[in-house]
């Protein structure tokens, strides 16, 4: 599998994992949201009864202005609810990434794929790596094995003894720190923030509008 590949992927995984967390918390939402609704039409019953024992003029009037305040009252709890749905599903794909990390059978080739695509964008010049303090110990007796997979011949890529507080990926930079390219896994989360949430959006309420 070609690096590219890999690391398209791993987005692709983002993706998914997104579309099922989706999915769950929509159906978790949907109840939530009926209930949210079904209240409110009661406070609405019970008002509109207590309104009609006194003159229909004022009773309309006073109607009128606690319809309007429920239905604010009533579309603030669901936008709440909405985006503590989104928040819960985004957590969701940072766990996936931290099993990532985790896993010592497709951590390794996601790593090496996150570094060449670095390395490739940045065409050759020298390089220095940053990692995190777990992947720095992990791999800093065989960093030049792995630079020779991952880089053209003589490339050079010095790996930077301070560390990362991320949860994997690397950061890599020119030595006078000028261009940078940050593939930690939470640079890429942060670059893929807006489709993720544009996913997980459409998975959680589009059924429910063309509903």
């Amino acid at each position: 599998m070609s690096d590219p590949q890999q690391v398209g992927d791993l987005e692709q995984a983002l993706l998914e994992r997104a579309e099922r967390l989706a999915a769950e918390y929509r159906q978790r939402g949907q109840h939530s949201a009926e209930r949210i609704v079904a209240e409110g039409e009661e406070r609405l019953r019970l008002r509109k009864e207590k309104e009609v024992l006194v003159a229909k003029a004022e009773s309309e009037r006073l109607y009128g202005r606690r319809v309007q305040a429920a239905d604010i009252r009533l579309q603030g709890e669901l936008d709440r609810l909405r985006w503590t749905l989104v928040t819960a599903a985004l957590d969701g794909l940072d766990a996936e990434l931290d099993a990532i990390a985790e896993d010592p059978t497709r951590y390794p080739a996601v790593l090496k794929a996150l570094v060449r695509q670095g390395v490739e964008a940045l065409n050759g010049q020298p390089l220095v790596a940053q990692l995190n303090a777990r992947d720095r110990r992990h791999y800093a007796e065989e960093w030049s094995a792995l630079v020779a997979e991952v880089a053209a011949p003589g490339q050079e890529i010095t790996l930077d003894e301070k560390t990362l507080s991320c949860g994997g990926g690397v950061l890599l930079r020119t030595p006078d720190n000028r261009i940078r390219i940050d593939n930690t896994f939470e640079g890429r989360r942060e670059r893929l923030a807006e489709t993720l949430q544009e996913e997980v959006l459409e998975r959680l309420f589009a059924p429910a509008l063309v509903a």
